[in-house]
């Protein structure tokens, strides 16, 4: 009997590149654009909905384009109970954090299908948010995501939708004023994704590539190996080649394998990374939490040659 594994939990802190932007204003305080939130909250689960669904270039990206304004509407829970949390209060927030805010959510991998995974079961308080964008042609978008203690949770534009992690970050802007985009000091610890991983394992032109090793202990650094350009380049071919299919975040494993865990790390000119799992003694065994293939023997080939001893 194969056992199985978990290979793609819910992702984790979001990983971006902008600066710290401070955003306060009251509720109370004038600003264009957006209208008032919903009373309620629409849908039956912690995240993954909206009022009205994303139009345009909502099926390109999460946030489109640069809003002048948007709003973050907050409902409060409890995750033994969800649906129809009330609203609670809301927050105004003028142009340049809320650009900033798009640009960061944009990059989230997302797909028009909702991933799909097995999550933890922690109980425990829980806020769902909706975030309102205005656009200067009078347009608007909304994005539906949450604050759980499982960090298991959809956020939508009603069109696409991504499993990386966001809830704290918008719990501290909405709290504070400021938009806190946090990015791990460890590489090998990233977790978000990049946009574009619902369509290729790697996409774009990566101009690096970190082969993180699974670490000695718990709170251990993970081992690693940087590269330059030319082998991101050609891993990124390999991991592109084989057939991929719709990512269950599990696979199999493979009896009397002798496993070894990596993560690998493209980094990009300009915004996050985009992260892909690999266990040689799983099936299958490369997953980038949207898209999953088999681990062929050219990928191998490269990472004996790239990963850090061990």
């Amino acid at each position: 009997m194969r056992t199985l594994y978990v290979i793609g939990a819910a992702a984790g802190a979001l990983a971006v590149c902008a600066a710290v932007v401070p955003i306060a204003r009251s509720a109370n305080e004038a600003a264009p654009g957006p209208a008032s939130c919903p009373q309620r909250w629409g849908g039956t689960d912690a995240g993954g909905w909206v009022p009205a669904a994303g139009a345009g270039g909502a099926g390109e990206s999460l946030v489109p384009g640069e809003p002048e304004a948007a709003m973050i509407c907050a409902y409060p829970g409890d995750t033994a109970r969800t649906g129809g949390e009330r609203l609670a209060g809301s927050r105004i927030i003028p142009a340049e954090g809320a650009r900033a805010i798009a640009r960061d959510l944009g990059y989230l991998p997302a797909a028009r299908v909702a991933p799909t995974g097995p999550c933890t079961l922690i109980g425990g308080p829980m806020t769902n948010y909706l975030i309102r964008f205005a656009y200067p042609d009078g347009d608007a978008l909304w994005i539906g995501t949450a604050e759980e203690p499982n960090q298991c949770v959809n956020t939508t534009n009603g069109t696409l939708t991504s499993r990386s992690y966001v809830g704290s970050h918008v719990t501290a802007a909405y709290r504070t004023g400021v938009w806190r985009p946090v990015r791990s000091e460890d590489p090998c610890r990233e977790t978000t994704g990049r946009r574009g991983q619902d369509e290729r394992m790697v996409p774009g032109e990566p101009v690096s590539v970190i082969v993180c090793g699974r670490p000695a202990s718990h709170g251990a650094r993970p081992p690693r190996s940087e590269h330059g350009a030319p082998a991101a380049t050609a891993l990124a071919a390999a991991l592109n080649s084989p057939p991929v299919r719709r990512s269950e975040n599990m696979c199999q494993g493979i009896p009397d394998a002798k496993p070894r865990e990596f993560q690998l790390v493209f980094g990009y000119a300009d915004g996050p990374p985009a992260l892909v799992r690999v266990s040689t003694g799983c099936t299958p065994g490369v997953d980038n939490g949207l898209l999953q293939a088999e681990l062929h023997d050219t990928v191998r080939a490269h990472l004996e040659r790239l990963a850090p001893p061990g």
